[in-house]
Order: C-alpha cells, then structure tokens, then sequence
C-alpha cells in the first residue's frame, strides 16, 4: 500500500481533532478553519516534462523491459515528489509539483540499480534514491536544473542471510521497518529500530539518515546496529565492513552512514539483531520539572540502570498531552501537573525487573512520583499517531511541525531555552504566541537530544512563516552548541547550517569523496553538501 499523497501513512488512520482541541486552538492560538480545501490528486498537473526519448527507452532496457517498473505517470511522479514535512505537504496540497521526479525507476536487484546509475550518467540525469518518502528536511528535493529519476526501492526486501551465532542478518535496503522485523522475527530475532516513522520508513532510509528509534536506550542507533552495507554508485560498487570491529584504517562504513544518497545507493545492510523480547513494560513518572527530570534520565544515561525506552516530556507537552497522542485533550493528561516521563524495559523477566526495580529507586531518589502502567501503555499504543495529529492539525487549520537537536548535559538548559524563544519570537502574530513543545527523546551518558513540536495559526503564508522560524532555531542551536540534527538529516533544510557545523575544510573533504564517487554530480545533487 502507497503512503497518503499529501499527508501521513494510511488514509484509514485519519481522524479528526476532538472538540476540546479545535476549542484550545481557536481559544489560544486564534487558528480559523481553512479557507481552500486540498487539491485533488486527480487534479494536479505537473508544469516540468516526462522523461521520453532515448533516455526513457535506456531506463527501460536497464530494468528489463517490465512495463510498470519505468513510470511517467502523473500520479507516480506526484507520489515521489519530496518528502513528509509540513511545509512540504502544504506545497503539494495547494498543487506545487515543482520538485517532480521525471520517471520513476523501481530496479529488482543491485545489479539493476548500477544499471540505471549508468544510464543517468549517459543521459545526465540526476537521481534521487526514494525508500519510504518519509523526509521531513527536504531530502528528496535537489537543486538544479536537471531532470531526475526518482530511484523506488521497494522491490529490493528481501532477508539476504542470517547468522543466528553471529547474531546477524543481511537485508536489502527497500525493506519497510514492519516487514524487516516480521522476517526476523520468524527466526526469533528483532532489531529493536522503532522510530516514529517505523511503519513506513525503509532500512536503506534508516542508515542513509543515521535514524535514532524511540528504545535507542536500550538498543542503540541504527548507526550502531549497522556492521556492514552495499553502496552502488555511478563508478561500481563499495561493500564494507567484514569483522565486528576492524583497525584497517578509517572505517568506511561510518563515512557511508548519513550520506543520504550523495554518494551513492545503499542497496543492502548488514545489522546486529537481538532475541525478541520475553516481555515488554512500560510505566509513567512524573516529576515537578523539566530541570529535574532530566536529572533524573541523566542519572540513569550516567550510572544505570538503562531502561530501553527512556522520554521526558517538558511541562507544556505534558500539559497538552503530547506524550500519548491517541489521547490529545482528554482530561487524563491534564490531571496532574509537572513532567511525564516514559520508562520502558524489554528483555527476559528476570533481567527487566531487575533493572525495572533499580531503575525505580533511581527515579524515586530524583524526586520522580510513579505514575502507574497507563501512561506508558497509552504511550505505546500512540507511539506513531503523532504524523496523523499534525494532518488533522493542519486540516483544522493550525501549523504544525518539527525539529530536533542534540548537545551534551551542560549544554542543555541553554539549548532549550535558546530555541523555544527563537522559535516564540518568530512565530508570534499579533500578540499571540504559538505553543512550543519539547521532550527528550534520545539518552547517552553524555548528553541527549531535544525533540521540539510547534503549533501556531497557519496565518496568509505559513511556508514563509515557518521558514523564518526554523532559521531562528537553526541559528539557536548553533549559538547554544548543538548539532542541527540529531536523527532527521541534513537533507536542503540544514545543509547551509551543517556546512558550519562541519567547517569548510570538513566539507571539502566530503566533497572529494562525492567527486571520486560520483564524477558527475548526478547524485541527490545539493541534498547534504551544497553544490557548488
């Protein structure tokens, strides 16, 4: 099944906003209901060409001639043009199709995929490796002229081999999150990889972005779990990692991990997997602030025990309800001041309730209260509605989005306080200001990342409006000594912040790379590293 064309995941799965939410926003944030409905698909007309001629009949022979794996379509084209941000769907349900692919390739084989890198190259077109679609920093919209083929993955999901002494599994990169761990699964093994687009983002996606799942604590990033990969690029293939820890040289695997299809196309990785949990649990706490429950995960990040879900929402998130998204404006979530936190452990029963019973005297000895089971099963249960609440949002007529950062322990106050007010500043129109939300999501002994949500009235041009905003909040993060991503990417959105954060010299380096890897350019051109 395709993700909706101008919204989140399964059409099915919409819902419209409680009475008591479209009431808070009317009442709080001055949202009115939207004047002009979404185009229509049927609709739309996409103002750049087709891909035709020789080139088009190229694309065709490298992947064998089947009729529907070269598509030109309108509703193909439509249905891979950029990613899941907000401003993104705003864009293309007002019928911006700027950012189209030409065609759409859908090769079966890694073979395939060089094949159609060499017919790029011949025709010079640029590519745009496409797994779930679920960007949300302008990662599958390049700059230039050129016209582009939108490389569809989906065909390449299959399970290559695993190795149940090593604990390992090889996987082709256009295998959805769900059908990943349904394969390992049947052989009593997980991944442990559930980010909130889990349910349609692929494993290519995941390790092109260096993707950060919501049990990263007890798991790990998916740059961790990643002990080798395939890359097929215009000048051959790259294969690396051979041993779980090498001293031959730079690892090239890390110089892969993030590069977000500039240096080529992941078409297959080779993970750490786990033994499927025995048990899962999940619980609530609430502490009196933001300050001291995040004392409190940095006590469990530093000394242990390490739960393998660990969150913190902020006073206004918990406020709102946010932590459990299935239940927004319910009065449940409001019943009790403060900070929740989620807690969760998974692993045989005798190791969870250990570290459960340890990790509890922690949290009581940082002034947390246990809140029960239910905050942590309805969090469970509503760990990826939040997508389809900003839809609804959006459809309300609010804006709704985004972003995130990182930096460590004693730079965290100062990086939350530094991008809240950024984005207040911003985003404030006519004396009211927007709702700006915030947890940690993501827990290392070092530091931890910050996960922001803004709402505010749409107002007469909220792209603008929000493109202001994020710049404010680049810049704050950069002030503050954050990164400016934490697991979203760099993509076009924070390539201008990330060339900062990288250095000239840093940036150059990886500019040599592309060249040596991609001599044309033709690879996700100004997505990551700037093209000039």
């Amino acid at each position: 099944m395709d993700m909706l064309w101008n919204g989140w995941g399964d059409p099915a799965r919409a819902t419209a906003l409680p009475g008591t939410v479209t009431g808070l926003l009317r009442d709080w944030l001055g949202v009115k209901p939207q004047s002009t409905a979404s185009a229509r698909l049927e609709e739309i007309a996409i103002s750049t060409p087709a891909l035709e001629g020789a080139a088009l009949d190229a694309l065709r022979t490298a992947l064998g001639d089947r009729a529907d794996d070269v598509r030109t379509d309108t509703e193909s084209r439509v249905r891979h043009t950029r990613g899941k941000s907000t401003p993104d769907l705003l864009r293309l349900r007002a019928g911006d199709t700027t950012d189209a692919p030409a065609a759409v390739a859908l090769p079966r084989s890694h073979d395939e995929v060089l094949a159609v890198l060499r017919v790029c190259a011949e025709h010079r077109l640029a590519l745009v490796p496409f797994g779930g679609g679920t960007s949300v920093v302008g990662g599958l919209a390049p700059s230039g002229k050129a016209p582009f083929v939108a490389l569809d993955l989906r065909h390449l999901n299959r399970l290559i081999d695993l190795d149940p002494v090593s604990r390992t599994a090889t996987l082709q990169a256009g295998l959805r999150a769900p059908e990943a761990e349904a394969l390992l699964a049947e052989h009593g093994f997980t991944l442990g990889h559930f980010p909130q687009s889990y349910e349609w983002a692929t494993l290519g996606g995941f390790a092109a972005t260096r993707s950060s799942g919501q049990a990263s604590a007890g798991y790990g990033r998916f740059d961790e779990m990643v002990l080798g990969l395939t890359l097929a690029t215009p000048r051959g293939t790259l294969d690396t990692g051979r041993a779980p820890r090498s001293a031959a040289g730079p690892d090239l695997r890390q110089l892969l991990l993030g590069s977000e299809g500039a240096f080529g196309v992941i078409t297959s990785v080779t993970v750490r997997v786990r033994p499927v949990p025995q048990t899962r649990r999940y619980e609530g706490w609430r502490f009196a602030s933001f300050a001291e429950g995040s004392a409190a995960l940095r006590r469990l990040a530093q000394d242990g025990p390490r739960p393998t879900v660990l969150r913190l929402s902020d006073e206004t998130e918990t406020l709102i309800g946010l932590a459990q998204p299935d239940a927004i404006g319910s009065a449940a979530e409001q019943q009790s001041a403060g900070c929740l936190a989620v807690v969760g452990f998974e692993g045989t029963e005798e190791d969870t309730a250990q570290r459960r019973a340890a990790a509890a005297a922690v949290l009581t000895g940082c002034g947390g209260e246990f809140a029960g089971d239910e905050p942590g099963r309805r969090w469970a249960h509503g760990r990826y509605s939040a997508p389809y609440l900003r839809d609804s949002l959006l459809e309300a007529g609010a804006f709704a989005e985004t972003l995130e950062t990182a930096a460590y322990w004693s730079r965290l106050p100062g990086l939350y306080a530094g991008v809240r007010d950024a984005l207040t500043a911003t985003l404030t129109e006519n004396g009211t200001p927007p709702l700006v939300m915030c947890h940690i999501s993501h827990v290392y002994e070092n530091g931890a990342s910050l996960y922001f949500t803004v709402v505010s009235a749409q107002g007469e041009d909220p792209v603008a409006h929000w493109t202001r905003a994020k710049h404010a909040a680049n810049e704050a993060i950069l002030a503050a000594g954050g990164t400016i991503t934490h697991h979203h990417a760099v993509g076009t959105d924070h390539r201008d912040w990330y060339v900062r954060e990288a250095t000239d010299l840093g940036v150059a380096a990886l500019q040599a790379v592309k060249e040596r890897l991609d001599p044309d350019g033709l690879l996700n051109p100004g997505v990551l590293l700037p093209t000039d």
